[in-house]
């Protein structure tokens, strides 16, 4: 199985199946010297852990993680750092019945079309469980990104099904289980995942994702456009069925005279591109957005086949998310922190040295 490493300089490879002992990946290309600890990568898995509110799957998983490389008295050497989780909560024989039928909407029939093999036990490598390590190497990114650069990476939910949130503050994102920005729109997103998970169905979502304080230049002309590694990390991301950079498809309907971001001495007026201008980042804050589609694991039965092409209808049992999209933000952070990160680094290697007489003006002018 090839296509699970992500990036050129700084990679990440991630290894393991949902039920299988342990998940986890290994990240090559860290530069040296920089502090790290368990520490620094658990308190973004625990963002990310599964059975931390009703909401989610209760799949009880403490997510530790275990550095087993890399780092040396408490530094990054600049080897391939280890990182290992293991699963301590399997239920495999909740997936008996799927053993020789397809889950409509998941991943069983193409892998089995594809391999030959598959392994039913909540889905293997295509089992949202992969998503960990992914969030735990996008922790060591997101610290060599804030330490090194004052960058940040942030999250919200945007919508959850068809209940828009608005927009209020970050401060109230990490206070509630949704990760909205908008503390008074809770209690009616808790009673729609109640009534939800009572009718045994399933819900999508939409993550925005921020990154700020991004220097201008980063990212190459062409096929490694920072926007398309970005959109190709992105969908790399269990569940997503759609990118946005910027605008996204509202740019369809906007005049040019619109969408195009003027420029001052003050800064830009605008920022309909996203951050990213000719697949290079201008110096605004990246701001992309992500749909998540519906768990495809739920209990309203469904028609599908077995393996012998027969008509089956199938039921799937076990811990799910009602909407994946919860936990979903920092896994979007993470997949941005890793592009953003592997992008630093080529740009410093080939361009590190470049110097223009024209000052870089401010990502945003003052309203």
């Amino acid at each position: 199985m090839s296509g699970n490493t992500l990036g050129k300089l700084f990679t990440v490879t991630s290894f393991g199946e949902s039920h299988g002992p342990a998940i986890g990946c290994v990240v090559d290309g860290c530069p040296p010297g920089m502090a790290l600890a368990e520490a620094d990568v658990q308190q973004e898995l625990d963002r990310r852990r599964p059975g931390t509110s009703r909401h989610v799957t209760q799949r009880q998983e403490a997510d530790r993680v275990e550095i087993l490389s890399g780092v040396f008295e408490g530094r990054t050497t600049g080897a391939p750092i280890a990182l290992l989780i293991r699963n301590t909560d399997q239920r495999s024989k909740d997936y008996g019945n799927i053993v020789e039928t397809f889950r409509p909407g998941h991943a069983d029939y193409t892998y089995w079309q594809k391999y030959g093999i598959r392994d039913h036990r909540g889905g293997g490598r295509s089992s949202a469980r992969l998503t960990a390590p992914l969030v735990a190497a996008g922790a060591v990114a997101k610290k060599w990104l804030r330490e090194q650069l004052g960058t940040e990476v942030r999250a919200y939910m945007r919508a959850l099904g068809e209940i828009d949130i608005p927009f209020e503050d970050w401060a109230a994102v990490q206070q509630n289980p949704f990760f909205a920005p908008n503390a008074g729109i809770v209690p009616r997103l808790e009673a729609y995942m109640d009534d939800l998970r009572r009718s045994g169905d399933s819900i999508g979502a939409r993550i925005d994702v921020v990154a700020s304080g991004v220097p201008a230049g980063w990212g190459e002309p062409l096929f490694d456009r920072i926007d398309a590694d970005l959109a190709h990390a992105l969908m790399g991301i269990n569940a997503v069925k759609g990118v946005e950079i910027g605008a996204g498809f509202d740019s369809v309907r906007q005049r040019g005279s619109e969408h195009g971001d003027e420029l001052t001495p003050a800064g830009f007026v605008g920022n309909h591109a996203g951050g990213v201008l000719g697949g290079i980042t201008t110096g605004q804050d990246i701001t992309a957005s992500i749909a998540i589609k519906p768990t495809s694991s739920i209990r309203v039965a469904r028609r599908s086949i077995d393996k012998q092409g027969n008509a089956a209808d199938v039921e799937t049992f076990g811990r799910h998310d009602p909407c994946v999209g919860i936990r979903a933000t920092p896994i979007a952070e993470a997949a941005v922190a890793l592009v953003l990160i592997d992008h630093a680094l080529r740009h410093r290697a080939q361009c590190g040295d470049v110097r223009t007489d024209t000052p870089r003006i401010a990502a945003r002018a003052p309203d």
